[in-house]
């Protein structure tokens, strides 16, 4: 029967940052078992690794929301490098995923996964936006071609929005990013709606910063950037643009550990 760790990602504190469930399989399974765990555990993302014989990668790693499996998570591949690691598993963590390969890498005591970058290009405003977010957007932009990148006014502003979530989930966007420059601390704020894969907010959001990255890189000038995630629960993260490829840093712990009984 398979074991299971919870792990609180993003963070260095239990019960903050974005929780994932992490199985570590030694055989395949069928995804319709795959997603009934997923839904069952009822967490932003279950990731299940399985290891394999690859070029270039060492496991398999998939990632499923409680209705969908998706093809990039960030805080779910966070996770399962930080339960490899507590396995006793050395890195460098390389993953075979939908995105391509992914590699996890330590750096002193955060894990930095190596993600393609989704640079958002600029786009209207869809219909609806503004009514559902209840603020008016600066600028819009698509990222990966699903993921909207919504511009607000400030800090204030991000941390503030009570969107209508049904109306949010009219878009066609897997994501809705919104973010504005932060005050203080962080070099810029965000929150990550995806009512569309179930996820109504997400806490801490990984894939959203292969577009935030890119794009507040340019606008100010550096490649190196800090970020805040700005849910109930937070999360920090630590960034580096790349070019083709965004370098994204942080912490993880794990909060609990036990065996499906299926």
């Amino acid at each position: 029967m398979p074991e299971y760790r919870v792990v609180d990602a993003f963070t260095d504190r239990p019960l903050s940052g974005n929780p994932a469930a992490v199985l570590v399989l030694d055989e395949a399974r069928p995804d319709d078992w795959a997603q009934g765990v997923a839904a069952e555990f009822n967490l932003s993302e279950t990731a299940f690794v399985r290891p394999i014989e690859a070029e270039g990668a060492d496991y398999e790693l998939r990632w499923f929301t409680p209705t969908v499996e998706i093809d990039l998570c960030g805080h779910a591949t966070l996770a399962s490098a930080h339960v490899l690691a507590e396995l006793g598993v050395p890195g460098p963590y390389r993953f075979t995923t939908r995105s391509g390969i992914l590699t996890v890498t330590r750096r002193g005591e955060k894990l930095w996964m190596d993600f393609p970058a989704r640079p958002p290009r600029p786009v209207e405003a869809p219909e609806g936006l503004a009514e559902a977010l209840d603020a008016e957007p600066l600028w819009t932009g698509l990222g990966g071609g699903e993921d909207l990148l919504v511009e607000l006014a400030d800090e204030g502003t991000v941390r503030g929005l009570a969107p209508d979530i049904a109306a949010l989930a009219r878009l066609p966007h897997h994501l809705v990013i919104v973010t504005a420059r932060a005050d203080e601390g962080p070099d810029f704020v965000s929150r990550v709606f995806a009512p569309n894969v179930g996820v109504p907010e997400d806490p801490v959001t990984g894939r959203a910063h292969t577009v935030l990255t890119p794009f507040w890189a340019r606008r100010l000038g550096r490649s190196g950037l800090t970020a805040h995630q700005a849910s109930d629960r937070g999360g920090d993260l630590d960034l580096e643009d790349r070019g083709e490829r965004v370098l994204i840093g942080g912490r993880a712990v794990s909060v609990a550990k036990g065996t499906l009984y299926l």
